[in-house]
């Protein structure tokens, strides 16, 4: 594979993210940010959490992501009363007509590619964990038998920030499993303004397929052989170690941090910063994709102490000041 072919395979790529955008503008108004990030987790071969209120077109964007990006999807809406078995499948004892019967195993919603997973926190630790496996090995093992789950195989979950009644939070363990967070925002005026005409007229508007599942594969394997300079790598590094609470750390974290991020964040970080250069028609990565992509993918991989929480710092102000103060290699030289 020569440079110049490499090169316009990404300008291709590039271009049909492009169609994918417009597509999704169709019935996901304006928000083009969260847009943005939940592309460039699905380019980048992972998950997200969408974490916003209700009614502010999470379950929409979702639906339209399954539609453009040619996946099957399903959705689950976890309750406290919902079962592993509900989210996996099970075994059923069959009698046949001959009178012999046989186990039969009946698949869960979650073999899919794209899976919602509606208000996450709602379910019991127990029912949140039947995902741990899916997400980070796709494939689920049930009666001693590995059963791999749909190619690729993606998982969007929602949380509502503020109704924390009856809620159960996510384990570390899950949330370091998520490549990106995602904070959905209330649209400004004239976005809530184009929502307001677009979706209470008699029809509503419909997004078309632009990649297919083969495609999307195709995409993320060529994301991971975009170059990405040893100065940005370095930097990545940097930034990843800075947020950890240590005697190296800046002094705002020591202050301020409990637990920080480990090395799955370093993964996240470079193969985002690699999307978000993909999604701005850029052939490779630069700091300011990795600064811009910091708050995202670290977010939820740290913890504020509660003296910091009490004094009401916000962890993402925390991670934007040290993203702006880990200097690029190049620049310093």
């Amino acid at each position: 594979m020569t440079a110049a072919n490499l090169v316009g395979e990404i300008e291709a790529l590039a271009e049909k993210l492009g169609a994918a955008r417009t597509s999704i503008a169709r019935r996901f108004i304006g928000q083009d940010r969260v847009v943005d990030l939940t592309l460039a987790a699905l380019i980048s071969g992972g998950h997200a959490l969408l974490i916003g209120l209700p009614g502010l077109g999470k379950t929409r964007l979702v639906d339209t992501l399954s539609t453009v990006m040619g996946l099957k999807g399903n959705r689950i809406q976890f309750t406290p009363d919902l079962m592993p078995a509900d989210i996996l499948g099970s075994e059923v004892l069959e009698t046949a007509a001959d009178g012999t019967r046989s186990f039969r195993f009946i698949e869960g919603p979650v073999f899919c590619q794209l899976l919602m997973a509606d208000e996450i926190n709602r379910a019991s630790p127990r029912t949140q964990s039947a995902l741990l496996q899916a997400m980070q090995e796709r494939e689920v093992t049930i009666a001693g038998q590995h059963r791999p789950l749909g190619t690729p195989f993606h998982v969007l979950a929602t949380q509502n920030p503020i109704e924390q009644e009856g809620t159960y939070p996510l384990p570390e363990a899950q949330l370091d499993r998520f490549l990106v967070q995602v904070d959905v925002p209330y649209p400004d005026r004239g976005t809530e303004r184009d929502i307001l005409l677009a979706t209470t007229g008699v029809e509503d508007a419909r997004a078309a397929a632009v990649f297919t599942a083969d495609e999307l594969l195709a995409a993320q394997t060529l994301l991971r052989r975009m170059p990405v300079g040893d100065s940005i790598v370095e930097m990545i590094l940097d930034l990843v170690r800075a947020c950890r609470p240590d005697a190296d750390a800046p002094q705002i974290v020591r202050d301020n941090v409990s637990w920080g991020p480990g090395p799955r964040a370093a993964q996240a970080l470079m193969l985002t910063a690699r999307a978000e250069a993909l999604l701005d028609g850029r052939l490779a990565p630069s700091p300011e994709d990795v600064r811009r992509m910091a708050a995202p993918v670290l977010t939820h991989r740290m913890a504020l102490s509660f003296a910091a929480r009490a004094r009401g710092q916000s962890l993402t102000d925390l991670i934007e000041t040290v993203a702006a103060s880990v200097t690029h290699v190049e620049a310093a030289a």
